[in-house]
């Protein structure tokens, strides 16, 4: 981010120009971000071609309730796009492990926003949720490795160990929702 300039106002070239380059940021937990990004766009995008359908009208409520989840978290990941980039040029262990446990956090949520959609979304659109509930698992699992490295350096190792347990636990169980969305999806494009 040369001269305070964000990512989010950039181009998506510039951005990834810049992930390639060899320079200190943008990496990893920056392209999390960006990765959860589009997989919360794509559930948004799944919702927005639900509703007002009169096949879907039962689920009205709930999905205007998912979409407001939705729109809210794909904001919060771009704007983690950016933070990232500064926790690590901070040089601040503890913005290092916060960042991209928040990623992971909200990367788990997103999931949780997204496998309704396998019944109750668009079945035109079931493949795109495939699609985003493979890229918030990645996301997650992006920002998990970045969280379990820096938690080597975080001087309060009983934080760390809760912050490692809880990571495990929302690992095992977002690759568990990813793979009953995935089997879900299956069944419905195979007939």
């Amino acid at each position: 981010m040369i001269n305070q300039k964000f990512y989010k106002d950039t181009s998506l070239e510039q951005y990834l120009d810049d992930l390639a380059a060899r320079i200190a940021a943008p990496g990893g937990g920056s392209a999390a971000a960006l990765v959860a990004s589009c997989g919360q766009a794509l559930v948004s995008m799944v919702i927005n071609f639900t509703v007002g359908k009169p096949q879907y009208a039962r689920f009205e409520k709930q999905l205007q309730l998912l979409l407001e989840k939705s729109e809210k978290l794909r904001h919060e990941f771009l704007a983690l796009v950016d933070l990232d980039v500064q926790a690590f040029l901070s040089k601040d262990i503890r913005q290092a492990v916060d960042v991209p446990l928040m990623i992971a956090r909200l990367a788990y949520e997103g999931m949780r926003v997204c496998t309704p959609l396998v019944k109750k979304g668009n079945k035109n659109l079931i493949s795109d949720v495939a699609v985003a509930a493979v890229l918030l698992e990645s996301a997650f699992s992006s920002a998990y490795y970045n969280v379990e490295i820096n938690l080597n350096g975080l001087k309060d190792k009983e934080l760390a160990v809760k912050i490692h347990q809880e990571i495990e636990k929302k690992k095992k169980a977002i690759q568990r929702m990813r793979k009953i969305t995935e089997v879900a999806v299956g069944k419905i494009i195979r007939g």
